[in-house]
């Protein structure tokens, strides 16, 4: 049994804060164990709670057709959230909960080492973009610790407000070129020092 496959057991039964009260499902995440690109989102939603996998309802399919739109299928990617649990009725998470789910997120990126990851939404890119907005980064990377961290609106964004559908759009359109620079980028193994370049 792989690590990956270990913590999904121990995410399955976790207690470390009230979401696990009122959970049907935990949605640990899925995709393969060493995918070049991963993408985090916020959290499970109904249809992610009732069949424990991430992004299957209205924005899970659209997250699909944007792989399409790049000659890639969910299949090829690995996907999951920064919590794991549904917050009652969609809210937002709270930051204890955030914080409660940290240790699994780590020890996933940890263990898939991507090459680029994307967050999607203003949850996950808090992680490596505090104190700033979504509508003011998405679309610019980042290069951080030997990888690309690439900022998206959610999927849901242009559900809920099709003015965002565009951006998203040309967004995506990005990921493939700059996962090619993401891999030359390994490769070359950067000084520590030009770990925290900007790429725009």
């Amino acid at each position: 049994m792989s690590d990956l496959t270990e913590l999904y057991k121990e995410i399955a039964v976790c207690r470390r804060c009230i979401l696990a009260q009122g959970r049907t499902k935990a949605v640990p995440g899925e995709g393969p164990e060493d995918a070049a690109l991963m993408f985090i989102g916020e959290a499970p939603g109904f249809h992610e709670d009732r069949q424990g996998r991430p992004f299957v309802g209205a924005a899970g399919r659209f997250l699909e057709e944007l792989l399409a739109s790049i000659d890639l299928t969910r299949e090829q990617v690995y996907i999951c959230n920064v919590i794991k649990c549904r917050p009652p009725g969609n809210r937002d998470p709270s930051p204890a909960e955030i914080e409660a789910c940290r240790p699994y997120l780590d020890r996933q990126i940890e263990l898939i080492n991507p090459k680029m990851i994307v967050t999607l939404g203003r949850f996950s890119m808090a992680r490596y973009f505090p104190k700033t907005s979504i509508s003011r980064i998405h679309g610019r990377p980042k290069r951080m610790g030997g990888r690309i961290i690439y900022p998206m609106f959610h999927p849901a964004a242009a559900l809920h407000q099709p003015k965002y559908r565009a951006a998203i759009e040309e967004d995506m359109r990005r990921i493939p070129q700059l996962l090619a620079e993401a891999e030359q980028m390994v490769e070359e193994e950067p000084p520590p020092q030009a770990e925290q370049l900007s790429l725009f």
